[in-house]
């Protein structure tokens, strides 16, 4: 690994007194914020001050303040920036910034990614490269976390974190009275008391965050055939407040783990009979993330019900703590194996193969005492969840509607899992309450009423598509069209009557792909396969009228397969090259004309 620039060591010193830290994450699904929490573990070991805070609750104006700066970002659907980065993003991206306005900042990212994608760790490189752009100096190579690795990212992370304190200690080094902290266990980052019985509990945190609005449930709808495999369903929640979104905008929803299981957990933990006394959270590490919205007093079975994941497959970070608390030999013996280099693939047999969750884990090594002061530290956060918005506020006054694929499938050990979230969500009643948050999208409309719009959305990928529609009906633009693909014509067409109708009016150009329904040995038919069937009309909507294509779901083949039909397009209809084709939709994507959101 390499710095660049032209500075010495020597030259670079910095005083041995300037030991604060700064490390901002960008998560999806929590892994970029563990991981943040690891880098800052072992930067104190080298006596830095760390502090852990989401790319989306930093003020981006402050970055031009800090000295020293860690950067780790995950990666979403094609190659995009996690939501919680755009923020900062915008900021970076502005065309007045100055080329030395980060001259005295030393800075250095962490990428997470999966190289099953073409764009593995995108966001991270362009970070990287503009933070230079802007004066920057870079103080050790990017890393790249890769899901693919046998051990995942750690595979990538493990050698980085150790070139990165050499580094630290190079340009900061240590007073002369003080060595590095040995590895070992870590203190908690929490300390606990015990409060009475009679103590008046705090206002819930979610009740008195502006970001998020309660809601009541008005449908809770199956839209999939009651004998088709997956349960798909239609929400559709009702406001006093009057909320403003936009086609795009997802909404945040916290769920609840089920009472059954919080109980069954608690009770294999030994944690029954004292599940429900309260305790007040003192965050004494400060330099460790703590879960969103956490009240000032606490329980258990609330901590474990809200706050806590007990049901996450755990990373290697997981059993490297667990190791301290398990007190029978052969338990420890095997959780040494797994944390090693040598025992990588027999924890993933173990572990994330077969998706053994946290709770399995424990109930297996039954001789860890875990104290209560560490649960912080071995239980992830339950994160919220974000979903697409799929409805228009113009259509919809005070509503929010959903498009949800309820998770449940059975594990390589023939488990059955559901997935926390969904389950919550389809057991809700009418006239049940929630808090819902809002969050700006990646989709951007056009405002002029002569620019076509494209939209592939297959399977709840319709979700945002359907919100597109209504916004674009309301204003009076017919100039729309929607690519749906799903199985089954009868079992999993979602929307279909709406679409038709709306098709019917001319106010949508609707074409569903049915891949099940052919006839047995011939070629399914795919979103994609019907876009090239259309090319010289895709040709026109985006080639000659200039039009915007949206794509939105799984970000599996579909994605890549619909830009290689929109290329083949623009290489049969528009006259250009295979060369010259590639660079026009990479192109279009520069522009905005090419909007995914997507996702694993």
């Amino acid at each position: 690994m390499s710095t660049h620039g032209d500075h010495g060591t020597e030259e670079y010193q910095h005083s041995s007194a300037s030991r604060e830290l700064l490390i901002l994450y960008a998560t999806e699904t929590g892994t970029a914020q563990e991981t943040a929490d690891r880098i800052a573990r072992e930067c104190r070991r080298v006596h830095f001050h760390c502090r852990v805070q989401s790319m989306d609750a930093y003020p981006p104006e402050t970055l031009i303040s800090e000295h020293l700066v860690i950067f780790v970002v995950s990666t979403t659907g094609w190659g995009a920036e996690p939501r919680a980065m755009s923020s900062l993003w915008n900021m970076l991206l502005r065309s007045d910034l100055p080329n030395d306005l980060f001259e005295d900042m030393d800075f250095c990212v962490f990428g997470l990614g999966d190289t099953a994608y073409e764009k593995f760790c995108w966001p991270a490189k362009k970070l990287s490269r503009r933070m230079q752009s802007l004066g920057g100096y870079e103080i050790c190579s990017r890393g790249e976390g890769d899901e693919q690795h046998r051990m995942g990212v750690d595979g990538a992370l493990d050698p980085w974190i150790e070139y990165l304190l050499e580094v630290l200690i190079q340009l900061y080094p240590l007073p002369h009275e003080q060595d590095n902290i040995p590895a070992g266990r870590p203190p908690p980052r929490v300390s606990l008391s015990n409060v009475g019985s009679d103590t008046s509990l705090n206002p819930d945190p979610l009740d008195e965050d502006t970001k998020f609005h309660t809601a009541s449930v008005k449908c809770n709808k199956r839209i999939t055939a009651e004998d088709w495999f997956q349960d798909v369903r239609h929400f559709e929640f009702s406001f006093e407040d009057d909320i403003k979104y936009n086609p795009g905008d997802v909404a945040v929803i916290h769920p609840s783990a089920p009472a059954s299981e919080v109980d069954s957990f608690l009770v294999t933990m030994g944690w029954a009979n004292v599940a429900d006394n309260f305790f007040t959270v003192e965050h004494t590490m400060l330099d460790q993330t703590l879960p969103d919205h956490l009240p000032k007093f606490v329980s258990l079975r609330i901590l474990f019900t809200r706050y806590l994941n007990f049901n996450a497959v755990p990373r290697r970070s997981f059993f490297q703590l667990l190791r301290y608390f398990a007190v029978d030999e052969l338990e420890r013996e095997k959780l040494d194996e797994f944390v090693s280099i040598e025992g990588a693939d027999e924890m993933y047999d173990y572990c994330q193969r077969v998706k053994r969750t946290i709770w399995e884990v424990l109930s297996e090594f039954r001789s860890a005492r875990i104290p209560r002061e560490y649960v912080f530290d071995l239980f992830p956060p339950l994160r919220p969840r974000e979903f697409s918005i799929a409805s228009s506020i113009e259509f919809h006054p005070r509503e929010i509607h959903l498009c949800v694929a309820i998770v449940r499938y059975r594990t390589k050990l023939k488990i059955h899992r559901k997935g926390v979230c969904t389950s919550y969500l389809s057991g809700l009643k009418l006239g049940d309450t929630l808090r819902i948050g809002l969050r700006k999208g990646f989709i951007s409309l056009p405002t002029d009423p002569n620019t076509p719009v494209v939209c592939v959305g297959p399977g709840t990928g319709i979700a945002p598509m359907r919100a597109v529609i209504e916004q674009r009906i309301h204003k009076g633009h017919t100039n729309t069209t929607l690519y749906f693909g799903c199985r089954s014509a009868h079992k999993d067409q979602h929307y279909h009557t709406e679409w038709e109708s709306h098709a019917e009016e001319r106010k949508l150009r609707y074409r569903v792909a049915c891949s099940r329904d052919g006839p047995e040995g011939v070629k399914r038919t795919y979103v994609q396969d019907l876009m090239k069937e259309d090319a010289q009309y895709i040709w026109t909507m985006l080639g000659q009228q200039q039009g915007i294509l949206i794509i939105s779901g799984s970000s599996n083949k579909m994605p890549t397969a619909v830009r290689e039909a929109v290329r083949g397009a623009v290489e049969r209809f528009g006259g250009r090259s295979n060369a010259e084709a590639v660079e026009y939709v990479a192109a279009m994507e520069r522009e905005g004309r090419l909007i995914e959101e997507c996702w694993s």
